[in-house]
């Protein structure tokens, strides 16, 4: 089976590098005078038209690569080959140190900054090669329009910028791909993938900013300011473009951290706008063009669907456990056939305190350790989080917390045994991912025979009351785990405090919620064999995508093309499009959902009648609440009133291979990856959690 993994890879990896040839050659005189007419002369037929070239070179590719993708993960995960690549990812990650760590691009590595150095080169080939091509014959152009050379440059260049703008848009859909194979292929996470999002959205919207003012100067310098309000019925729409463009600046807009970070909520709302941006898009441009698009969308638009089924389901929550530091703990029942890895996020909807919010937390609960259980931390911070904590600590009793979840989603793997000595440096909620890793080494060191890296632990908050939440870190089960193996070490800094307070010895509070028929249990939307699913709805929907435009093409629209003088509308083909499009991935998704939750109905049947509490809850949470000030808050060494030397601390671990694994505020993580990455201490390997809470 590893032959045949390796050899479906291999195959993968040289089918991705031809689907980039297109792109680098579309720019070229070459592509569009040679290429492109044979390519249409070979591929048109009555039952695609002209579109079918274009998804064939374009989109294609991507969606096949998806669908094997998921086959070779099913592979991977059947028979237990992904220990293998995770050697292999980690002789790969040690190459990636951080180069860039302050300025508008974050903590970018070695590795991120080639790949985004390679794709502005892209752009840039690209906007030269489109700009030469188009100035050859200007000064003829011009003659020819009666214009001026400049105005003739102009209205070039405004193409050329939109041109270029598409690439970015081509790209700008994969980062969020919550559930992609893609992302999973090459090693990524869509938590950690958003920042690339957040680029690609930067530089696409500046080209369709400048695309869209070279056109308005150009209208407006040769009096042809109507044509502003132009739908055309074959050529482009430019009032499809310009609403898009609105849309789109209405999400930049608000994208900007200030406003995102201080107004989320109107950020959050604002961004559903990608409908309205993506719809007039394609009636701006035809579908044809934006079959070039379409792939990353694509598979967008399959995960979102699915996102949405799993999200109509409320889950069954077990307990929640009040601490006095404004955070509470949620512990779910989950399926035994769902796994996970540390540092795992699930989406979290209260429709209590609102329907539309969805809120991501790090799953802190270990998927080996509670086959039955998920559990989240949330702290008080926001609005959000603040009115779950005022409704769940609130003296009035309830029996039932409507909650619904989307995920769990986290990375392939993870692999901190390589590593002598393990660093973990948090800063306030941050601590929420070492928990669940914590957990994890616990148990391989129990079961799996390992030799355990020593853990440091160094954890700051503000405050002496934030110290409770180092009771969640050490498992409290009816298991019998042996914790003496994990040589772990905890400091903790409390920065805003001279000593100790008194008052912070509260007893934790835990409330039991009574089962309810229409809850379930935490499961994979797909069930265990979710990636095999996820391929069959990828290739299943496309096939049935094509069956219905060859159809309408074939019966309705060629008729009218060939058959009498009128050209079948652009929009109206497009609409068509779009509409089955969404048709094919509602059916086969809905089809794969409803027969997975048919296969699953036994088991969550037993979750439902269960009439009393599980095992976990009646050992593990009473005993915690028995000793609520015990075991790992007494383990720590506290220091009141300073911050931690990050520096002397890094410097002074031993050991060839030394893991930092940072998980807190922006500014704490540029600290270690400036000390990381310096060169001072080659045995110190940075690796930054995107830690949700």
């Amino acid at each position: 089976m590893k032959m045949v993994r390796s050899a479906m890879k291999l195959f993968l990896v040289l089918l991705f590098h031809g689907y980039l040839v297109p792109w680098l050659m579309m720019p070229t005189k070459l592509y569009f005078e040679h290429w492109l007419p044979e390519i249409r002369s070979k591929t048109n037929s009555t039952y695609f038209g002209p579109q079918g070239s274009t998804m064939l070179v374009y989109t294609f590719p991507i969606l096949f690569i998806a669908t094997m993708g998921c086959v070779y993960l099913h592979l991977g995960k059947k028979h237990g080959d992904e220990s293998i690549e995770r050697v292999q990812t980690s002789k790969f990650t040690t190459l990636k140190p951080p180069v860039l760590v302050k300025g508008p691009l974050g903590i970018v590595s070695w590795m991120e900054l080639s790949f985004l150095t390679m794709f502005v080169v892209l752009l840039a080939w690209s906007t030269t090669s489109y700009l030469n091509g188009m100035f050859v014959h200007i000064d003829q152009m011009a003659s020819e329009s009666g214009l001026l050379v400049w105005e003739v440059k102009l209205e070039m260049s405004g193409l050329a910028l939109g041109l270029v703008g598409n690439i970015c848009l081509a790209f700008l859909f994969f980062p969020v791909t919550r559930g992609s194979s893609i992302l999973r292929l090459i090693g990524l996470t869509s938590e950690a993938s958003v920042r690339y999002h957040i680029w690609i959205g930067h530089i696409a919207m500046i080209m369709f900013t400048s695309h869209g003012l070279c056109y308005l100067i150009f209208w407006a310098k040769t009096e042809q300011m109507a044509r502003v309000l132009k739908w055309d019925k074959i050529e482009v729409s430019n009032m499809a473009g310009e609403i898009a463009l609105l849309s789109g600046l209405a999400m930049w807009a608000t994208s900007l951290p200030r406003i995102r970070r201080k107004m989320f909520e109107l950020f959050y709302y604002t961004h559903h706008l990608y409908i309205l941006f993506v719809v007039f898009f394609v009636f701006h441009v035809g579908f044809t063009y934006s079959c070039i698009m379409l792939p990353g969308f694509y598979l967008f638009l399959v995960d979102r669907f699915l996102r949405f089924l799993q999200s109509q389901q409320r889950v069954s929550l077990v307990s929640a456990r009040i601490l006095p530091c404004q955070t509470v703990e949620l512990n779910f029942c989950k399926s035994p056939e769902l796994n996970y890895t540390p540092t795992s996020i699930v989406f979290v909807n209260v429709p209590g305190i609102s329907k539309l919010q969805w809120h991501p937390f790090t799953v802190t609960s270990n998927s080996n350790m509670n086959p039955d259980k998920l559990s989240i931390v949330i702290k008080s911070e926001g609005s959000w989080s603040s009115e779950l904590y005022q409704k769940l600590s609130s003296p009035f009793s309830m029996d039932r917390f409507e909650v619904s979840i989307e995920g769990p989603y986290g990375p392939a793997s993870t692999d901190f045994l390589r590593h002598d000595t393990l660093v973990m440096l948090s800063g306030g909620s941050g601590i929420t991912p070492f928990i669940s890793i914590i957990r994890e080494l616990i148990f391989k060191a129990n079961n799996d025979g390992v030799k355990i890296p020593q853990i440091l632990l160094i954890c700051a908050f503000k405050r002496s009351i934030d110290l409770t939440m180092l009771e969640l870190i050490l498992p409290v089960s009816g298991t019998t785990i042996d914790i003496s193996c994990l040589q772990l070490q905890i400091e903790a800094y409390v920065t805003r405090e001279k000593a100790a307070v008194d008052d912070n010895h509260m007893p934790l509070r835990t409330i039991w919620f009574k089962p309810n028929a229409s809850d379930a249990p935490v499961s994979a939307i797909l069930g265990p064999n979710s990636w095999l699913w996820l391929g069959l709805i990828i290739s299943s929907s496309f096939v049935i995508f094509l069956l219905l435009i060859g159809i309408l093409t074939r019966y309705y629209i060629y008729p009218i093309d060939l058959g009498s003088n009128v050209t079948y509308a652009t929009s109206a083909r497009a609409g068509f499009n779009m509409l089955f499009i969404c048709l094919a991935i509602a059916i086969t998704s809905t089809t794969a959902y409803l027969w997975n939750k048919k296969r699953n109905s036994k088991g969550m049947r037993q979750i439902q009648n269960m009439d009393t509490p599980p095992a976990w809850f009646n050992n593990g949470d009473r005993e915690l609440e028995s000793l609520p000030h015990q075991s790992s808050f007494q383990a720590a060494k506290v220091y009141y009133g300073e911050r931690p030397d990050l520096k002397r601390i890094l410097f002074e671990r031993k050991g060839s291979s030394v893991g930092v694994i940072v998980s807190g505020p922006r500014e704490l993580r540029q600290e270690v990856a400036t000390i990381c990455g310096s060169g001072l201490a080659g045995n110190l390997h940075f690796e930054s959690i995107s830690f949700s809470w």
